[in-house]
């Protein structure tokens, strides 16, 4: 395929379960082509934040915005430490039914993974942390974008997606990364969509039943609550992504 970038910038916030799904995918591409993925932020908490509440970085701890400062400090040494932490992180949340969002835990997995517990109060003690967080935050909301899995191509583009619950592997991931790729092949190609049923809806709710049990707050898409199957509690912070 002409025009194969060497590298994608992936934007991403743990507590999305979309987000992980899709990053599965991206690594599987990753392994077949040799893709470089580079790992950046976006915040959920922040742009689903309702008026009146505070900004993430207004509390002490927050959940997808702390755990992201963790890996902008781990990033700093490399890439691989950050995608270690996406990787662990993740799976404990989505896959596991874990609460990577709880400062001990945090810190938990970053001992399983070789790293200083330590970095957790590293992290928050580092405003600059902050800053990078913000800033590629701020990358995607000035793309006009609202959520993730959001992707930055090196010539510029951006697009939302692909949002799925089975990424798929091998080949058939080859062949998803080439179908997103043609797409960037039509600039004014804004949206293609595949509606929801009642079916599709259920096996979502199992797929991220992990997640359902493990978080702490109420998922909300672009203003609306998410119900995915289950009542929320209307009092809980707000996050997740926009699909």
């Amino acid at each position: 395929m002409t025009n194969t970038p060497a590298s994608v910038d992936f934007h991403f916030d743990i507590m999305c379960p979309y987000a992980y799904q899709t990053s599965l995918w991206i690594r599987e591409v990753r392994a077949q082509t040799g893709l470089t993925v580079n790992w950046r932020f976006f915040s959920l908490e922040e742009i689903n934040r309702q008026e009146g509440k505070k900004h993430p970085w207004e509390r002490d701890w927050s959940y997808g915005w702390s755990m992201m400062r963790i890996g902008a400090l781990l990033r700093r040494h490399s890439m691989d430490d950050l995608d270690a932490w996406y990787g662990r992180a993740g799976k404990a949340l989505h896959i596991d039914g874990h609460k990577p969002h709880e400062k001990t835990v945090a810190e938990h997995l970053l001992g399983e993974l070789g790293f200083d517990p330590g970095l957790v109060d590293a992290a928050i003690a580092d405003p600059t942390t902050h800053d990078e967080v913000l800033a590629e935050h701020r990358r995607v909301v000035d793309a006009d974008g609202y959520g993730v899995p959001t992707m930055f191509f090196p010539d510029g583009q951006c697009l939302f997606g692909p949002v799925l619950i089975d990424p798929p592997t091998g080949q058939a991931a080859v062949r998803l990364w080439e179908a997103v790729l043609a797409w960037t092949e039509f600039p004014h190609l804004y949206e293609l969509q595949r509606p929801k049923t009642r079916a599709d809806e259920q096996l979502i709710a199992e797929t991220f039943r992990p997640y359902l049990e493990a978080r702490d707050w109420v998922s909300i898409n672009r203003g609306e609550v998410v119900g995915f199957g289950r009542p929320q509690a209307p009092d809980q912070p707000a996050q997740t992504s926009s699909t």
